[in-house]
């Protein structure tokens, strides 16, 4: 009777070691791929190509995100950056504003941290099929019905206002010469001195008469 429940006791104890050796080799191998975070889905996907751009592009995680250590970064063409501003964070989900520019291939980039400290990096592709043309701003020149207030130039040599011009000089004409005032001077000095010969031949026929 002993043996038989010696035997029943071997068995019981060995069947327990069993349960709790697969329990344990379940568990713990579990344990260290718990610890590390994960991306889980996107929007857009990978790999997607998009006609028309969206407003927001959202990475979901395995766990919940730290927006200390978390970076996110988008960039399109030419490595410029799309982001319209700071990532909203809710959960293990994060939202980051798209601001889309040229088409072609735009990437997402993140680093995580996983509970036990160590970053995950990867990325997430994308491609628009249709740029966006960035809106032109109106020059501070143009009025509002679009007419330009720039005001014409005058001629090379013109002169800007007419009181700028000034009168012209009493001693120079229009070419700049100034001969005409020594010519009327001289004019008078002629009439002065006929005039004086006049009055002296008068005066001596005068004279003779007497």
């Amino acid at each position: 009777m002993e043996e038989i429940m010696g035997g029943r006791v071997t068995r019981l104890g060995a069947l327990l070691l069993s349960v709790v050796s697969g329990v344990l080799w379940v568990l713990l191998p579990a344990s260290p791929a718990a610890a590390h975070n994960s991306l889980t889905g996107s929007d857009p996907r990978n790999g997607a190509r998009l006609g028309k751009a969206p407003d927001n592009v959202r990475l979901t995680f395995l766990a919940r995100l730290d927006p200390t250590t978390t970076r996110i970064t988008v960039t399109g063409p030419d490595n410029i950056s799309a982001t319209a501003g700071k990532p909203s964070y809710s959960g293990s989900r994060v939202t980051i504003p798209f601001r889309p520019a040229a088409a072609g291939l735009y990437i997402v980039q993140y680093q995580v941290a996983s509970g036990d400290g160590h970053p995950i990096k990867g990325e997430v592709r994308f491609t628009l099929t249709v740029g966006v043309t960035p809106t032109a701003t109106p020059s501070p020149a143009t009025t509002a019905t679009g007419a330009s207030t720039t005001v014409p130039s005058s001629p090379a040599g013109a002169p800007s206002s007419p009181a700028a011009a000034g009168p012209l000089s009493p001693t120079a004409d229009a070419d700049g010469s100034a001969w005409w005032p020594w010519v009327v001077g001289g004019a008078l000095v002629l009439a002065a001195l006929a005039g004086g010969l006049l009055l002296r031949r008068r005066a001596t026929g005068s004279r003779s008469a007497d």
